[in-house]
Parts: C-alpha cells; sequence; structure tokens
C-alpha cells in the first residue's frame, strides 16, 4: 500500500509553531513541505510555468555575471586569473541561485527534488513530472540565451568583461563527456540539497546562508550546472568562440547528471529516510521520571 502523505495548507500549524519557538524540523516536516510545494508546481498551467521558467534562466545570469565582472577586474590585461582571484569571484557565483530560489521561479535542478519526491510518496503525477520538465527546462535555456545575447551582442558590458564571460564558457564546454556528466552529478546533488535545506529553514537570512554556502562551493569546484552554465558557453558560442554543437552536447550531460545527481543522491535519500525510516510515525522516546525529593527525617 503507498504512502499517503497527509495534505496540509502551504503553511501549517505545525511549522508555523516549530518556527516560532525556532525548533529544529523533522524530516517529515520538510517532506511535507517539499511535497506541498511539489503541488503547487504541479497545479500550474505550462504557459506560467514557461514564463516563469524564462525568468529564472534570465535570472541565473547573475551568476555567470558577478564571476565574469570580478575575474576582469582583479586580473591585469594580458595575464591570466589566479587561483586567489578565482576564489574570490566564485563568492559572486551564488547570486543568480538566491535570486531565483527566493523568488520563486522556476529552475530545472530545482525541480529533480519537488516533484519527484511527491511521485515516488503518492504513486502518481508522473506525466505531469515530465510536462514540468519538459516546459521548464527549455525556458530556462531560452532564458540564457536571452542574457547571454544581451550580454555579449550588446554594448551593455565592457569588453574585458564579455571576454571573462566567454573565457569561463570555454572552460566548461572543453571537458571531456565524462567529466561534464559526473560534474553534473555533483552539481544536482548540491542544488536539489539546498531545495530540500531552504523547505526547513526557519528565516529569509537562514535560507540565503543556505544557498550562499552551497551555491559556492558549485561555483568552486566548477561543476557542471545546466542554466549557469549555460550563460557563460552561450556567450562564447554567440560572439563565435564556440560552436553549437560543442553546446549540444555540453548540455545533454549536463542535464543527465543533474537529473541522477538530484533524483539520485537526494530525493532517493531522503525518501527513504522518511518512509522507510518511519519518521512519519516515529514518536520521542519519553524521559525518565524525576525522582521525587525524599522528605527529611525529623531529628529525634
Amino acid at each position: 500500500m503507498p504512502f499517503r502523505l497527509r495534505r496540509y495548507p502551504v503553511q501549517a500549524p505545525a511549522t508555523q509553531d516549530a518556527q516560532k519557538h525556532l525548533e529544529r524540523p523533522s524530516a517529515q516536516d520538510i517532506y511535507e513541505q517539499v511535497a506541498n510545494n511539489a503541488r503547487q508546481e504541479l497545479g500550474r498551467s505550462s504557459v506560467s510555468l514557461a514564463i516563469s521558467g524564462l525568468a529564472g534562466g534570465i535570472f541565473m545570469g547573475l551568476s555567470a555575471l558577478g564571476n565574469a565582472i570580478a575575474i576582469a577586474l582583479l586580473t591585469p590585461p594580458g595575464t591570466t586569473p589566479t587561483n586567489t582571484v578565482l576564489f574570490v569571484a566564485k563568492m559572486f557565483y551564488p547570486l543568480g541561485f538566491i535570486v531565483v530560489i527566493l523568488g520563486r521561479s522556476q529552475l530545472f535542478t530545482e525541480n529533480t527534488l519537488y516533484p519527484v519526491a511527491l511521485v515516488l510518496a503518492e504513486k502518481k503525477h508522473f506525466w505531469k513530472t515530465l510536462r514540468l520538465w519538459a516546459t521548464v527546462l527549455p525556458a530556462n535555456v531560452l532564458g540564457a540565451l536571452a542574457f547571454a545575447a544581451i550580454a555579449s551582442l550588446t554594448t551593455a558590458l565592457r569588453p574585458d568583461f564579455v571576454h571573462a564571460l566567454a573565457e569561463l564558457g570555454l572552460d566548461a564546454i572543453h571537458n571531456p563527456s565524462a567529466t561534464i556528466f559526473w560534474s553534473g552529478v555533483m552539481g544536482g546533488w548540491i542544488i536539489a540539497t539546498v531545495a530540500w535545506l531552504v523547505s526547513g529553514s526557519h528565516s529569509i537570512t537562514g535560507s540565503v546562508m543556505i544557498i550562499w554556502m552551497l551555491t559556492f562551493v558549485v561555483g568552486l569546484g566548477n561543476f557542471a550546472h545546466c542554466i549557469a552554465t549555460s550563460g557563460e558557453i552561450l556567450a562564447a558560442v554567440l560572439i563565435g568562440q564556440a560552436p553549437w554543437i560543442g553546446y549540444a552536447r555540453w548540455i545533454f550531460f549536463a542535464v543527465a547528471g543533474n537529473i541522477c545527481g538530484g533524483v539520485g543522491m537526494v530525493t532517493l535519500l531522503e525518501y527513504g529516510q522518511v518512509i522507510y525510516g518511519k519518521d512519519a510515525e516515529a514518536e520521542a522516546i519519553a524521559p525518565l521520571p524525576k525522582e521525587e525529593p525524599k522528605a527529611e527525617q525529623p531529628v529525634p
């Protein structure tokens, strides 16, 4: 008999109480919030998802933009960026993720957690999940293309900024296919973990810190993210430094890796933690009864 999650409003009273008293939410609390988010997203129309996905792809350009501008400003002309420069520049990589996740725009890699968790729990919504993916992924890529076109084909950015942006894309696209895939697995795992933890966060400040710390690791490790890195690669393509077929190869293996990382390394693990671990039905162990203090004997 399939496990059935209890249906709650967007903000469950138990969750409100936990946030009020800053209690640590259980895995079941987080899982139910994830399921509620999934129901909301799966219930949206394709047009709404596409518009939100387009906005998400454009906003993700902030990650590439902040990264490229920092590299260009900190690297003397005619030299290559040092490891220190790259470390500082990657601090701006989380910008796009913060805007997209807190602004509730559609991001494909987030959706390797939310709807899949619901599919596993209720044994349905499979086709709705495929519709969501088939709508959001192309919209995200189109948004990344729009960002890349504005950044590289107009005079919005200085030439050294555009050059740094394209160099980031070239570094990513020249990796072997196996490297792109396994790098995508790592990236998908981390981003799906971000989505899980943000669902259990008590505050906007806490969510920002979670997003920043984990996505900083994604940027620092140069792990493939099918949308964030697309803006960089497409900028290189549009100025003629990389071929379209190279981007097609990269996006195929990056998407495959992100899906495997998000679904395999987070959703299934958390499903097992909550469902097969029986966290949903677990009860706290009762504390030991306090011993009553012994009455003092009267002195004869």
